[in-house]
């Protein structure tokens, strides 16, 4: 197998990141469209829970399988990277069968102490098989990863994400008219077909297509208790970070249907408030991600490979460029969000009441879209106590905002949006500083900022003249702002020859 550029790896990503954000997009419509706030809000009261959970069964070893084995590789020492892999993947295995013993004898207590709707309880149990799937298919993943491999990645996630849509809506819809309930029981049992498909898929991907170590040279028996100080030398601050990501998730789901109960709706108003935010509001927000996502995951072994060569300026220019790359992409979507909030809402989830609720959240869009990109960079580093440490002062922040905001009646769930994006701003600022503080990076705003800026409002300005004519409907007006935006970056020098080049080299276009 041949090594992928970090640029090539990460457009792998990003295009099949943009096929299941499509995909996941509509997902989501049709979701809300066949089971309403209310049902999609009980779904996803269970799955943050279920996802913290498959954290703890993961114990961050996946992404210190993907540094170590591209710290090995750039060694030419692929005998120590299958080592490596091998120990690493028995501690998952270990993991994952543990907390999923623990959930199974745990899951009548959720029901009793923490769920706040207990029409919930089926819809997890219904999940729990994931917890012994998951982690298993992302040891493998990060394998695939740090060999700077990333088409096994965006492979298995396309198979598994048509399936989890497939089946999801297919056994909700039959399922539907027994009650709301049993529909979020049919999106549960999607997920984990799909994931036990991409299992299967990411299987066969290794068995079959994994490099052979006689071919490489180099080696070395590096000792089980040097490589497991590694792992966990890693996997732990990781492990920190995302156990309190996933558990201030978790929190939210409680918390704000209680805080929403609080401030005078019924069960079922705040279930289908929460659905709001989450299934519509957060949804718009987060489809920038499928840029930041793709960054943040090429990263780490691409980082990696840099500092394993004491390359600070090779880390402080693909920091750059992929903070550029982010802004470029997150500034005019969020713009569009922020300007015409309750047309998307109305033409996508037949819900415009929604609007409010993507105005407030999409405040905080490019403050997450700048998180996600440099959390990737400093774990790529091996610096992962930094995210940890700003995500802990964001999150004391954001669970503060959406108890006492989610509680004022004017507000409502508008409330837990505002508190959202503040917390992504002051994680946003905390990650930067430590960017400039490790590898000496400097801003430049007029590229960063000042230019995507001024070319976004030009394409709203665009926009919504487009809109005053009514036979355009909302999808033309939208299309034909793209070409603004670009036509206005073009002009003050945004986009750049380089890029040009880069993009044509990347799809090898003459």
């Amino acid at each position: 197998m041949v090594r992928q550029s970090f640029l090539y790896g990460a457009v792998i990503l990003l295009l099949a990141n943009f096929l299941n954000r499509i995909v996941g997009f509509v997902y989501q419509i049709l979701m809300i469209r066949l089971m309403g706030p209310e049902g999609v809000g009980l779904f996803n009261m269970v799955y943050p829970i279920y996802v913290l959970v498959l954290v703890a069964a993961s114990a961050g070893i996946p992404l210190a399988i993907a540094k170590l084995v591209a710290e090995e590789t750039a060694k030419n020492n692929l005998p120590g990277a299958y080592r490596v892999f091998r120990l690493a993947f028995s501690y998952i295995v270990a993991l994952s069968i543990l907390c999923t013993v623990i959930l199974l004898v745990g899951a009548p207590y959720l029901k009793q102490y923490i769920f706040p709707n207990p029409k919930v309880y089926y819809c997890f149990l219904s999940l729990i098989p994931g917890v012994l799937i998951v982690p298993v298919c992302s040891a493998f993943r990060g394998f695939f990863q740090g060999l700077q491999q990333m088409t096994p990645t965006a492979v298995t996630q396309i198979t598994e994400q048509f399936i989890r849509v497939a089946a999801g809506l297919s056994i909700a819809y039959f399922l539907l008219p027994r009650g709301v309930e049993y529909a979020a029981i049919g999106i549960s049992l999607g997920v984990i077909l799909g994931e036990c498909t991409g299992f299967l898929l990411m299987l066969a991907i290794y068995f079959f297509n994994r490099p052979r170590v006689e071919y490489i040279g180099g080696g070395g028996r590096l000792p089980v208790r040097q490589i497991t100080v590694r792992i966990f030398g890693l996997a732990v601050p990781v492990t920190l970070t995302r156990l309190a990501t996933t558990g201030v998730m978790s929190i939210e789901a409680i918390l704000i249907p209680h805080r929403l109960h609080a401030a005078g709706l019924t069960i079922p108003e705040a279930t289908a408030a929460y659905g709001e935010l989450v299934g519509i509001a957060m949804t718009l927000v987060l489809t920038p991600g499928i840029i930041t996502f793709a960054l943040a995951t090429a990263l780490v072994p691409a980082v990696s490979d840099a500092v394993a060569l004491g390359n600070n300026y090779l880390v402080r220019v693909r920091a750059g460029e992929s903070l550029r790359i982010t802004m470029l992409a997150g500034i005019p979507l969020t713009a569009l969000l922020l300007a015409v909030p309750e047309q998307l809402c109305q033409v996508f989830f037949n819900y415009p009441q929604a609007g409010d609720v993507l105005r407030a959240a999409a405040l905080g869009g490019p403050f997450l879209y700048i998180s996600q990109t440099a959390t990737g960079i400093l774990q790529g580093m091996g610096r992962a106590e930094r995210p940890l440490r700003n995500l802990i002062a964001g999150s004391v922040i954001k669970l503060a905002g959406v108890y006492f905001l989610t509680a004022v009646p004017a507000l409502g769930i508008a409330g837990a949006a505002y508190a959202l994006s503040f917390s992504y701003a002051v994680i946003a600022v905390l990650n930067y500083g430590d960017l400039r503080t490790l590898t000496g990076l400097k801003s430049d705003l007029a590229e960063w900022l000042v230019k995507p800026l001024l070319a976004s409002l030009c394409m709203i300005v665009a926009v919504i003249y487009l809109l005053e004519i009514e036979k355009l409907g909302i999808f033309i007006p939208l299309l034909l702002g793209l070409p603004v935006y670009l036509a206005v970056m073009s002009f003050v020098g945004g986009i750049k020859d380089e890029d040009v080049k880069l993009l044509k080299s990347i799809f090898k276009i003459k």
